[in-house]
């Protein structure tokens, strides 16, 4: 699936420490209303995709590892979901069957929207984005 809850959830989370302090996942999940294990789970993603680091200890918690003004929507939909693609038969790893010699028409109007949509969401940084 393209953007799933885990994309929405992971924005949220990026926009929780957008302020560039660093803060515990119980502050994450007051001001976003999500729930810690969804939470963790993403974070740990997130910090494999090296978009927020954390810190450990009695004082640790999370901060963004780049400025809201490097970061975009793809960059965050990529780290919770690598494979990135609207529907399954356009991932080349899972070929649909009806894609074979001159290819599905739908699958090539698919291929394009695709194209124009990863464009868009790596279009504007998340600063432009909660500036606006």
């Amino acid at each position: 699936m393209l953007i799933t809850r885990e994309c929405d959830y992971a924005v949220r989370i990026v926009r929780a420490l957008a302020g560039g302090q660093k803060i515990c996942v119980t502050q994450i999940c007051e001001e976003e209303v999500l729930t810690p294990a969804f939470v963790y789970k993403i974070l740990k993603k997130m910090e494999k995709a090296e978009l927020v680091k954390s810190y450990r200890g009695s004082n640790g918690g999370y901060a963004l590892n780049k400025g809201i003004d490097e970061i975009t929507l793809m960059d965050i939909y990529r780290a919770v979901e690598p494979e990135f693609f609207m529907i399954e038969c356009m991932n080349p790893d899972k070929p649909c069957v009806r894609n074979q010699g001159d290819g599905c028409k739908v699958h090539k109007e698919l291929c394009r929207i695709q194209k124009v949509l990863i464009r868009e969401l790596s279009a504007k940084t998340i600063k432009k984005i909660i500036e606006a």
